[in-house]
């Protein structure tokens, strides 16, 4: 019934003769022709064409009629944005609220309304800004956004952005996290505690959550804490690995730190996204090309950001700018820079982005362009170069024949930490699903967690493709073939091999009970399995 009203709140709002041609577009792609060609078929009496908001809303509307049968593939056909949710999961992106960040970077933009480094008109923040920055109505919004247009969202990563989180007061995250978990759970409840327990089976379960800080701000307590919010993956600003390109644009913290940092996160089985800038100040293209190679010794982060520095007014970079100290690289520069670089990026690496959504008109002067990751990839194809990383390997949403897959293994060590990266990939080489397997040895830092003493760490398993609602399946679809529990019966076979009687892993709320299920057992932050 509740599905059925949601589904009318849609579609109410549309004419009777909306409602039939958007019916009628459905049934010529159902049949065969392209989504394209169906709309321009049947254009809308007063001028322009069916949207796809209709489409998806009509399509519900004859599913829960019982008239049409459900059809993934038409669905995925008619489903706005599909790159949303061909990594396997729906992200959800939230700001906190505008609060005193640590840092005094002279390349962060500055603006009263919003936290350290955000601008308003940038797209999720213009999201929070309109919502006052209340988690609560921020997730549910997105949620329905992304419903309206045909994503599943019954898989959910929590992206938490707005500066440093470790900053704000532990009595605001506590409620951050528990009114995002309210919105993801449809009903308000009184502790976090019993917020997580029943998202574990809510309709939308969160299966990551996400947060940002400095790695001046990461040490056990702090780790302790993130895991009892149920943090699984960390967003650092490293910016650079050069000490003097620190100091000089006041960044706040030594390299060093920021090794003790990532190593601590390891260490807790945390997954690790680290921030790099080119284009600071006292750097240079050829600086930047070295500086990013130290990225690979000691660091080895499991996921990216490339942000080269904007030029802003509100930063007090542009008062070096306007004093003739600072000149940004040229679209062309950073396009020849990025391509240079990305060739040799690991294949246990994904690159999320090249390129900050910052909107051009904020720009004063340098790279203007948002879709620098497009001009990238095609200097790289007329180069005839490849980039190995996660997100260009991804089979999003080319079919698989699970037969046909190969298992690869990769070992690289981080310090005292041996890290297995498993993985099963195409014949064309292209990544179905993968697992992170830390084996941490004698001299590695240790998380000050007991549960994790002696212990090797499963720190992420992931299967790529298009987002399928929990227990379905889909004919060439990478999830639910048994590629996960495929990867962690190797984690266990290699952590038996090295010794270890213990394997724990770092759940998201919404996969406890997936890790129940394969032998795993309920610790105090982790779910652990005994072997041999």
């Amino acid at each position: 019934m509740d599905a059925d009203v949601q589904v009318w709140k849609k579609t109410r709002q549309y004419t009777p003769e909306k409602l039939a041609l958007a019916r009628q577009v459905l049934e010529e792609v159902r049949a065969g022709r392209t989504v394209a060609d169906a709309v321009r078929r049947n254009p809308l009496p007063e001028g322009g064409y069916v949207g796809k908001h209709l489409l998806v809303a009509v399509y519900r509307q004859l599913i829960q009629s019982g008239e049409w049968q459900a059809d993934q593939a038409l669905l995925a056909r008619i489903r706005l944005k599909p790159v949303r949710t061909l990594s396997g999961v729906t992200t959800v992106t939230v700001l906190t609220k505008p609060y005193p960040c640590p840092g005094k970077c002279i390349f962060c933009p500055t603006d009263e309304r919003m936290p350290k480094s955000y601008l308003p008109d940038e797209p999720g923040a213009a999201r929070a800004l309109h919502h006052k920055f209340d988690p609560y109505d921020q997730v549910k919004a997105r949620i329905e956004a992304l419903e309206a247009v045909g994503h599943p969202t019954d898989k959910i990563e929590l992206l938490i952005l707005g500066g440093t989180w470790s900053s704000y007061k532990r009595d605001y995250q506590e409620w951050f996290v528990l009114r995002c978990l309210d919105a993801l759970n449809k009903v308000e409840i009184a502790t976090l505690e019993k917020a997580q327990f029943l998202n574990e089976t809510a309709l939308h379960r969160n299966v990551g959550l996400v947060v940002e800080t400095r790695p001046d701000q990461v040490n056990q307590v702090e780790i302790a804490w993130m895991r009892a919010l149920g943090v699984t993956k960390v967003q650092m600003g490293a910016q650079s690995f050069d000490d003097k390109i620190l100091s000089t644009n006041q960044r706040g913290h030594t390299v060093e730190k920021t090794r003790q940092a990532v190593a601590l996160l390891r260490a807790a089985g945390i997954k690790i996204v680290l921030h790099w800038m080119p284009n600071l100040l006292g750097a240079t293209l050829e600086s930047d090309r070295e500086d990013f190679i130290r990225m690979w010794d000691g660091f080895c982060p499991d996921e990216i950001k490339i942000y080269p520095t904007q030029l802003l007014a509100n930063a007090e970079l542009y008062e070096y700018w306007l004093r003739g100290k600072y000149q940004p690289y040229t679209t062309e520069e950073l396009i020849q820079l990025i391509a240079d670089i990305k060739e040799t990026i690991p294949r246990y690496c994904r690159v999320n982005r090249v390129v900050r959504d910052i909107p051009s008109t904020n720009v004063v002067e340098g790279n203007k362009r948002s879709s620098l990751r497009q001009d990238v990839q095609a200097e790289m194809k007329r180069r005839g170069s490849l980039c190995q990383c996660i997100r260009c390997r991804e089979v999003r949403g080319q079919k698989i024949d699970v037969e046909t897959l190969r298992y690869n293994e990769y070992t690289y060590m981080v310090g005292n930490t041996e890290e297995h990266f498993l993985s099963f990939v195409t014949p064309d080489d292209r990544l179905a699903g993968f697992l992170r397997l830390s084996l941490p040895g004698e001299g590695s830092p240790g998380s000050g967690l007991d549960e994790l003493k002696s212990a090797a760490i499963i720190r992420e398993v992931h299967v790529y493709g298009q987002s399928l609602p929990v227990g379905s399946e889909e004919s060439g679809a990478a999830q639910h073939v048994g590629l996960g529990t495929r990867l962690i019966e190797e984690a266990e076979r290699i952590a038996a091999q090295g010794g270890f009687l213990c394997l724990a892993v770092i759940s998201a709320i919404g996969t406890r009970r997936y890790y129940r299920q394969r032998g795993f057992e309920r610790g105090t932050l982790y779910l652990n399995k005994k072997l041999g």
